[in-house]
């Protein structure tokens, strides 16, 4: 049993004593309650939903009185209400089932009365045609394959010493037994629909052909290296336009030289380009270092725009780049504040939905914005946006000094405190975005196949996927459907004899209707 330890007579030290406990107690409970929201946070990570859309009733939830407070405040008196308003520009969403395409085809399923069913109940006499009802079913017919013969024609004079044989057209993979067809499925079968060679090889097992998942892997790496030329005409069309958009994500190799099997490496995207013909490229690399942004955005001049990774300062301070961040991460970590106080309720869960409040009213004013030209949106965003700008950073200010800096809550507002140079500059060209959404969207496809196929086996082989991503991203990016783009370019692609050639293959230079008819 612990002895109690003897306490001093004097009053001063005995205050000093008690001082001393409190401070000691404070300091603990502050450790508890982070240890407290880490458990909830990773709890909510591993179990819960996550998404991080958040319903207006559900942020209204949060403690009024603290809501009627700050609306008092003389910050917030600009007369700025929740309500957007921007002429000639109304949208209503349709209800009900889509029809279905109109380039499908359509197999006619008839369905009459017999003959005794042609009569009249009443009087007997016969029944005529007067119209006909139709509704519409999906129907799926599983993948057809088909062999390709290559029939080619020899022809020889009379005379004994001439012989000629039609030349046959260059091939993807040279005296390979895939076609363009066919390496077009799998590769937008692994890096679209993130299924792994050994599964497809199952499921060409499944309908009797046998090709070994190491010659899948080979063909991906053989037609990732082919497309290297157009992967250099895209980067030469992300640089020309001068804003980009970038992301990174850890990708496993197994065989990479001087480092373990276990390290991380990393794949970067970028999405850039003029607007009406965008790009978007991924790139490897070992590391995660501040070189690589830089070897990516060499001669690069205009608008970066990322998270709060500082690896990115570097390329902006050398390029002298205007850096735009990012507020869903901003929006993120407030996100993260209220799953770390699980189920209960106290001012700090009341400071994060203050913070989600000021976001979802921007975000309101980006919706609506959406299908303006930039001069408009520049103009709206200076009378409606910077108010709300404006009330965000003095609610900041005041909130900043009230919460311990090691809390989920402290953190969020630490980072918005610390990127909001690079948060407001979105309002000094209407071409800018609010956040780096644009990115995030391109590397998820990556993102979802890893989980699946976990690990590259090779230096090559995720250089090789690098490239077929960005094909498919570009290529979703400027509307074409993935598969008929490919199949398009893997036979035309061969074919091609001079760098005019191959730009026109590019993903912004191929019409719809093209791939429609071939």
């Amino acid at each position: 049993m612990t002895k109690t330890p003897q306490l001093p007579d004097d009053v001063d030290a005995l205050k000093t004593l008690l001082s001393e406990k409190n401070a000691y107690i404070d300091n603990l409970e502050v450790k508890v309650l982070t240890l407290q929201e880490q458990l909830n946070l990773s709890i909510a990570r591993r179990y819960a939903a996550s998404s991080e859309k958040i319903s207006s009733d559900q942020l209204r939830l949060f403690d009024e009185a603290e809501v009627d407070t700050n609306n008092d405040d003389t910050h917030n008196n600009n007369g700025i209400d929740d309500t957007v308003i921007i002429s000639s520009h109304t949208s209503k969403s349709k209800t009900g089932r889509k029809a279905l395409p109109e380039n499908l085809p359509r197999l006619d399923v008839l369905h009459e009365l017999n003959e005794a069913e042609r009569v009249c109940d009443h009087d007997g006499n016969p029944l005529t045609e007067i119209g006909e009802e139709i509704s519409e079913q999906l129907d799926i017919i599983p993948a057809k394959i088909q062999v390709l013969r290559h029939i080619r024609k020899k022809y020889a004079c009379r005379c004994g010493q001439c012989i000629k044989t039609a030349p046959l057209p260059n091939q993807p993979i040279p005296k390979s037994l895939a076609s363009p067809g066919l390496l077009a499925h799998i590769t937008v079968s692994k890096y679209q629909d993130a299924l792994p060679l050994y599964r497809q090889e199952q499921i060409l097992q499944r309908i009797g052909v046998t090709i070994p998942r190491a010659t899948l892997a080979n063909w991906m790496i053989q037609m990732g290296n082919s497309v290297q030329p157009m992967i250099n005409l895209c980067r030469d069309r992300l640089l020309s336009y001068d804003i980009i958009h970038m992301d990174e994500t850890t990708v496993q190799v197994l065989d990479e030289p001087d480092k373990k099997a276990q390290s991380k490496s990393y794949l970067w995207v970028q999405r850039g380009g003029p607007p009406e013909k965008p790009v978007v490229l991924f790139d490897y690399d070992p590391g995660r270092s501040q070189s690589v942004p830089i070897r990516l955005l060499d001669e690069f001049n205009g608008a970066l725009q990322t998270d709060g990774y500082a690896g990115y300062n570097a390329v902006v301070n050398k390029n002298g780049l205007i850096h735009l961040g990012c507020w869903a991460h901003a929006r993120r970590k407030f996100t993260e504040v209220i799953k770390a106080q699980g189920k209960s309720k106290n001012k700090k869960t009341g400071k994060a939905q203050r913070g989600l409040v000021f976001i979802q009213k921007l975000y309101k004013i980006e919706k609506i914005l959406r299908n303006t030209s930039a001069d408009e949106r520049f103009t709206i965003r200076q009378q409606q946006s910077v108010p709300i700008i404006e009330q965000c950073r003095a609610w900041l200010d005041d909130s900043l000094p009230t919460v311990p800096p090691t809390s989920v809550v402290g953190k969020a507002l630490a980072y918005l405190n610390n990127e909001w140079p690079k948060l407001i500059r979105y309002l000094e060209d209407g071409r800018y975005l609010m956040d780096n959404n644009l990115a995030e969207n391109a590397i998820r496809p990556f993102v979802i196949g890893r989980k699946n196929w976990l690990f590259s086996q090779s230096v090559k082989g995720v250089k090789a996927s690098a490239n077929l991503y960005s094909l498919i991203e570009t290529a979703k990016a400027n509307r074409l459907e993935p598969y008929a783009y490919l199949r398009y370019l893997f036979a035309e692609l061969p074919q091609a004899k001079t760098v005019d050639d191959i730009e026109a293959l590019l993903p912004g230079n191929i019409q719809p209707e093209i791939l429609n008819v071939n």
